[in-house]
């Protein structure tokens, strides 16, 4: 090797660093921008109900997703710093930054001697708008980025193994084979989709064997699939093995393929996904992105970018078809993986009532950009065809000045998009409310409140009963505790605002015999409701004037809940699960008199809207 070309390769490791310090300084603006959304406060009440060490909590169904190592994490940030986004937002930084050098060490692995294309397979990665929305997204990034960066070490740790290299000894070998079985296992506590690194592996290390001379002849056992299989045995034979076990145990704890199906709709669902994700993002799109609250942005690229992706796309193959021996083998092979990657997420979300918008969000795509780069890098390090291998230094120049403007044209373009996704991902009003709603129960921690969900705009009732605010500010210490007996009802308002509370009048209660001169309530007594109540946890109101301190026993037609009482005139609200026709009440301090205003049973409201 040539002091020129040593200096030329550390000008490109130079660029590199420079690159991935770009990228992080680009991704800690959009988390800063950001805040927790949907999942991630799903995952914060997981938490919060749960030990975090807890099989319930590490082993639960997520939406189809087994993650124990996802939860792991989440509890833990959790734990130390409760609905605080900045450490979500760092831990997000952190693992993209593990992630792009991973990939730039799997880059120079598969083209150690590349310069430029080497850096446009990193720059393609760093900064393709495939891999921004998952990254953003606390609970998607927990899924994608160690999956980007075991993927990143697997495939680098298969080809060294298969590549013959002299300086790669038998202990070395054994430390790859760990290092590479260790990555895949914890890519796979983190996300199920990391199953499809054992395949990606196995094809990129095949197709770097392929171009070893006397490999691919017609005896089937120097065939390149035999060559990669032999010389890597012992990885290829733990990761199957890991990857059928995970498979079982995936299969025996996610819901995943419940619920309806459509081929129709899988199918409409990955073409969308392939025309209006992946090829616009091959030029830096989309440049406009659309929110439809509570959705997640999507993006939506102009004709003009779908019709530029598909250009280019057909032009690189053309040229890799003509100039790079095996390069359509890589093309074919990533095309493949873009599509089939695609089929079993659509699978699982293709019931009619899907939205084909759905593969617009383009959070399911972030592996799919680094199997691009792959394919980049491989078709960087293929060897010239025919002709072109004499002239190849003489034509050289023209061609790479022109691969490095189209580069920086293609990373500016995503800059663009990037820029245009975080404007949309930060008008989203969960922030705003659990800052708020953090200084108001701060304000109140010596109230007793009762539970409430969270407003639609954060987290609708499909999370139940994780859109409690008694789980996600579980394990907020500055707070009310939460209960079902009150004397002073508040409620967060749709701000997080700490208001006055009222209940809304589904049902009315009759006042019970005598008065507060003249209690005639010292024993049970069924107060007939306005009408009949279906099986709920309902919130009733009451006015009441006691004799004394003491308690009462309440209930519908489920368990009796204790109410404390004191003497005088006041008010109570209490919570208890039932239905039916009658509320009835009974003292259980000994001598204990009452009389009970009329009341109504419903649900906690603000009371401004409380009629």
């Amino acid at each position: 090797m040539t002091d020129e070309h040593s200096a030329g390769l550390a000008r490109i490791g130079i660029i590199a660093t420079v690159a991935i310090v770009a990228q992080a300084v680009v991704r800690g603006i959009l988390v800063a921008r950001g805040n927790f959304y949907w999942d991630d406060l799903i995952l914060i009440g997981k938490a919060s109900a749960h030990p975090i060490l807890s099989w319930d909590y590490l082993g639960a169904d997520h939406d189809g997703h087994f993650m124990p190592g996802a939860f792991l994490l989440a509890g833990i940030t959790t734990v130390a710093a409760p609905v605080q986004w900045w450490l979500p937002a760092a831990t997000l930084v952190v693992l993209q930054v593990l992630a792009s050098l991973a990939v730039w060490r799997m880059i120079r692995t598969l083209a150690p001697t590349a310069r430029l294309g080497a850096i446009v397979a990193l720059a393609f990665y760093l900064f393709s708008p495939m891999t921004v929305s998952s990254f953003a997204w606390w609970a998607a990034g927990l899924n994608s980025l160690p999956m980007q960066a075991a993927m990143a070490v697997v495939v680098a740790n298969a080809v060294l193994l298969v590549r013959r290299d002299p300086a790669v000894d038998e202990r070395r070998r054994r430390v790859l084979t760990a290092g590479a079985i260790a990555a895949f296992v914890v890519a796979l506590l983190f996300f199920e989709k990391s199953l499809f690194i054992l395949p990606v592996a196995f094809v990129a290390a095949v197709l770097v064997t392929g171009r070893e001379a006397g490999v691919g002849g017609g005896d089937y056992r120097d065939s390149a699939l035999t060559v990669t299989a032999r010389r890597a045995r012992p990885l290829w034979l733990a990761l199957t093995g890991v990857f059928a076990v995970w498979i079982v145990v995936y299969l025996s704890v996610s819901s995943a393929t419940a619920g309806p199906h459509s081929l129709g709709q899988t199918g409409r669902l990955v073409w969308r996904s392939v025309n209006d994700a992946i090829v616009p993002s091959l030029v830096g799109g989309p440049w406009h992105w659309d929110r439809w609250l509570p959705s997640p942005p999507m993006g939506f690229p102009a004709v003009w970018m779908i019709v530029a992706g598909w250009v280019l796309l057909a032009a690189v193959v053309v040229w890799t078809w003509q100039t790079r021996r095996g390069g359509l083998a890589v093309w074919a092979a990533a095309a493949l993986y873009a599509v089939g990657a695609q089929i079993p997420v659509m699978w699982n979300r293709s019931s009619p009532a899907t939205a084909l918008e759905l593969a617009q969000t383009m959070r399911y795509l972030p592996d799919t950009a680094l199997v691009i780069a792959i394919a980049i890098a491989l078709v960087a390090s293929a060897p010239p065809r025919g002709a072109h291998a004499p002239r190849a230094a003489a034509t050289s120049r023209a061609p790479r000045v022109a691969l490095a403007v189209g580069a920086v044209a293609v990373v500016a373009s995503a800059l663009v998009g990037t820029a245009s996704f975080s404007e949309s991902w930060r008008d989203d009003p969960t922030g705003d409310y659990l800052a708020t709603a953090k200084k108001s129960l701060a304000q109140h921690r010596d109230l007793v409140m009762f539970d409430q969900a969270l407003p639609l705009e954060v987290l609708t009732p499909v999370a139940y009963p994780n859109n409690q605010i008694s789980r996600v500010f579980g394990r907020v210490r500055d707070r009310p505790r939460f209960g079902s007996v009150t004397d002073r009802l508040m409620v967060l308002d749709e701000a997080g605002a700490m208001v006055p509370g009222g209940v809304s009048p589904v049902r009315e209660v009759p006042e019970s015999g005598g008065t507060c001169a003249r209690p005639t309530l010292t024993g049970p007594t069924r107060l007939t409701l306005s009408g009949p109540l279906i099986e709920w946890k309902w919130t009733v109101a009451l006015s009441y004037c006691a004799d004394t301190d003491g308690e009462i026993g309440v209930r519908l037609d489920g368990d009796e809940v204790r109410v404390p009482v004191r003497a005088g005139l006041h008010p109570v609200y209490f919570q208890l699960s039932g239905g039916g026709h009658e509320l009835v009440v009974r003292p259980l301090t000994p001598g204990l008199a009452l009389h009970t205003g009329a009341g109504r049973v419903g649900e906690p409201i603000v009371a401004a809207y409380a009629p």
